[in-house]
């Protein structure tokens, strides 16, 4: 007899299922690459989009992609007071809070703005700026005889913040750089070093602000010890990495003259015309230098006791010298510069004690600077291109 084969179930009907189980298996595998695929396509588009689409909170939800960087440029430290942020191109100042004592061709003038591309890339994916900057344009043609509205210089550097602050927009730069210039009584040169520096600066894709310490009253003028205020303000902003001291009368004629810091300390301005565009002497530090935080305070500043014109820049010269480290410089056609020519400001009269004060900086160097820093700040404004802030430095003692 034979038996009728079962219609359902039973070994006959095992070819049937298993076909149909791995068609079913095999839409579900398409659905799932088709998926990935999706959400990697996106995500190469659009990285801050990935976490939305796959539900993953992370710090981009929520904030801005700078913040997600880690330490944005521009970010303060905390204890110190962030610039607010510019809400119009302005040349007027911002009142400020009061901080207490802590311890030869060549581009012309028209030339002389910065117009970089805003990349709409994400802070998340910039890359480091490069070792050169390839915005560089070489030898330029300084000049001090054609008006300068600051205003107008703002609009045309939209770039910088209030208190004259600036980062790149298409790199991160590794030189976190303060600019301090010791002042009283030089508007008109400062805006002529505003005019030719905040291009020349951005140029070299630094990520700066610029800080003019000034001296209130008419006691005599000390530059050292302006410089050695500007470093502990100037750090009260930002957690900048390299300080350039720049007298207010000074501009490079070359923006391959580099504003920032080395592995040793750096004389900036070595060939000045005043000089006939050579260096007076081998020891001269004075005009613009730059020094890294650490040299800085490895050396503890700069004298506070040199009050009066001259001596305190070969005071410095002989702290970096007895503390092993060397000079390094431009060669001197790279690091030629113009001085604005003027009379010599009342109350910065020769210092008459300065060659016995050089004389003992080994002995003096270790008590006479950070550490003995006293001044009381009296105003700080932030103007769009840079920031003000006016100490009391005492009196000689």
């Amino acid at each position: 007899m034979r038996f009728r084969e079962p219609l359902l179930g039973g070994s006959a009907a095992m070819p049937g299922a298993s076909l149909q189980r791995a068609c079913r298996l095999l839409v579900a595998v398409c659905a799932l690459h088709l998926g990935v695929t999706l959400v990697y396509y996106l995500a190469g588009r659009d990285l801050s989009r990935l976490p939305r689409l796959v539900g993953v909170p992370t710090p981009v939800q929520g904030g801005s992609s700078a913040a997600a960087s880690g330490q944005p440029p521009g970010e303060p430290q905390p204890g110190g007071a962030r610039p607010p942020p510019p809400s119009d191109v302005s040349a007027q100042p911002r009142p400020g809070s009061d901080s207490s004592p802590v311890a030869d061709s060549g581009h012309g003038p028209a030339s002389n703005l910065t117009s970089v591309p805003v990349s709409p890339t994400t802070a998340l994916s910039l890359p480091a700026c490069p070792e050169e900057s390839p915005l560089l344009v070489g030898p330029m043609l300084i000049e001090f005889n054609i008006p300068v509205d600051l205003e107008l210089l703002a609009k045309q550097n939209p770039e910088i913040k209030m208190g004259g602050r600036y980062t790149p927009k298409d790199c991160i730069s590794p030189h976190k750089v303060a600019v301090i210039i010791p002042f009283r009584n030089r508007q008109e040169h400062l805006k002529y070093w505003l005019y030719y520096l905040h291009p020349i600066l951005q140029r070299q894709q630094l990520d700066y602000g610029i800080y003019v310490i000034n001296q209130a009253g008419d006691s005599m003028f000390n530059r050292a010890k302006l410089l050695n205020i500007g470093f502990q303000e100037a750090l009260k902003d930002y957690d900048y990495n390299c300080f350039v001291f720049s007298d207010v009368d000074l501009i490079p004629m070359d923006d391959h003259n580099a504003y920032r810091c080395f592995s040793q300390p750096r004389h900036i301005s070595v060939a000045m015309d005043k000089f006939g565009f050579s260096l007076p002497y081998v020891q001269y530090f004075g005009g613009v230098s730059a020094l890294s935080k650490r040299q800085f305070l490895t050396i503890n500043g700069f004298p506070n006791n040199y009050w009066g014109w001259g001596g305190e820049d070969d005071d410095i010269f002989n702290r970096l010298v007895f503390k092993g480290m060397s000079i390094s410089r431009p060669n001197a056609v790279v690091g030629r510069c113009r001085m604005i020519r003027h009379s010599r400001d009342k109350k910065n009269e020769p210092n008459p004690q300065r060659f016995s004060r050089i004389a003992h900086t080994k002995e003096t160097m270790h008590s006479d600077g950070l550490n003995s820093l006293t001044y009381q700040v009296l105003d700080t404004e932030r103007y769009q291109l840079y920031t003000k802030i006016t100490v009391d430095v005492g009196t000689p003692s």
